[in-house]
Order: structure tokens, then sequence, then C-alpha cells
């Protein structure tokens, strides 16, 4: 990797960086939302009476959840598409 240019070198990085956050900022996510589906669905076979309540939070929740994936993809986005890093450095 030394025989790099300093701008292959930093696209190298940015693609490996990119790979990662998207694996991590998709898979934690996920598991928060299962978790809070699971307590969601505990909560309403305990008092059904409140399902409707229940139901709406958990929508709520679950859109708030998932837009950390988005904002996660976009940062990924921008690194893959607009680095800038390259025009900062070069």
């Amino acid at each position: 990797m030394s025989s790099l240019s300093p701008e292959a070198l930093i696209t190298v990085v940015t693609i490996i960086v990119s790979g990662v956050s998207i694996m991590v900022g998709t898979i934690v996510p996920a598991l928060v939302e299962g978790k809070a589906v699971q307590k969601a669905l505990d909560a309403m076979a305990r008092q059904p009476e409140l399902a409707n309540q229940i139901r709406t939070t958990l929508l709520i929740s679950m859109a708030l959840l998932e837009s950390t994936a988005i904002y996660v993809l976009l940062v990924v986005l921008i690194l893959l598409f607009a680095n800038p890093l390259l025009t900062r450095f070069f």
C-alpha cells in the first residue's frame, strides 16, 4: 500500500470505512427495532386495552429508529461519491 498515491490511499480508506459504517449503521438499528417490537408485543399481550396507544407509539419510535440508518446511508453515499477529503487535501 505504500506505493499508492495519496489520493488513491484516501479513496481506499474511505471505501473500507464506508463499508464498515454501513454494516454497523444498519445492523444496530435493526437489532434495536426488533427489541422495540418485542417489548411492544409483550405490552400489548399484558394490556390489550392499550394496544392502539402502544401501536401508535411503536410506529413513531420505529420511524425514528429507521431514520438513523437512513442518516448513515446518507453519510456513506457522501463519502463515496462526493468525497470531501480529496478536495480538502489535494
